[in-house]
């Protein structure tokens, strides 16, 4: 008996099939990023009648003189500066070297250009001068 059973229990697998699903194509799932929230400002209103008080008290440095250049090198052994003229220059005229520590006032002795002297020199030269104290590159020169 017990051979009879197995026998119907595979017959009656064979028999229950089942019916073949259509393939559907798989829907992709996209991750949404999560909306950013808006940040809300919490500024204070500008004043503006303030801010055009300041403007006018910050005014500029008072330069004495006109700017004519700025010192591209120093020679410590001989004492000379290397002056980019943005303007002409000539000797006895009195200059004012400005900087972050050097603060020098003298009259011109002597200038020079590929070592020799010169009396008067245009701009755009650049010229040895010769200084009382040491002074650094980017010092500005103003003529007084």
């Amino acid at each position: 008996m017990a051979l009879k059973k197995k026998k119907v229990k595979k017959a009656a697998k064979k028999t229950v099939k089942k019916a073949p699903r259509k393939l559907q194509p798989k829907k992709k799932i996209s991750k949404k990023k999560p909306a950013l929230k808006k940040r809300v400002s919490l500024k204070k209103p500008k004043k503006t009648a303030k801010k055009a008080a300041k403007k006018i008290i910050r005014k500029s440095p008072k330069q004495e003189g006109k700017f004519i250049g700025l010192i591209t090198h120093y020679f410590p052994h001989v004492q000379a500066a290397v002056i980019k003229l943005k303007e002409p220059l000539t000797v006895g005229g009195t200059v004012k070297i400005k900087g972050h520590t050097t603060d020098l006032t003298q009259t011109i002795s002597s200038m020079q250009i590929d070592r020799v002297d010169i009396s008067t020199a245009k701009k755009g030269d650049e010229i040895g001068l010769q200084v009382s104290s040491r002074v650094r590159q980017g010092d500005k020169v103003y003529k007084i």
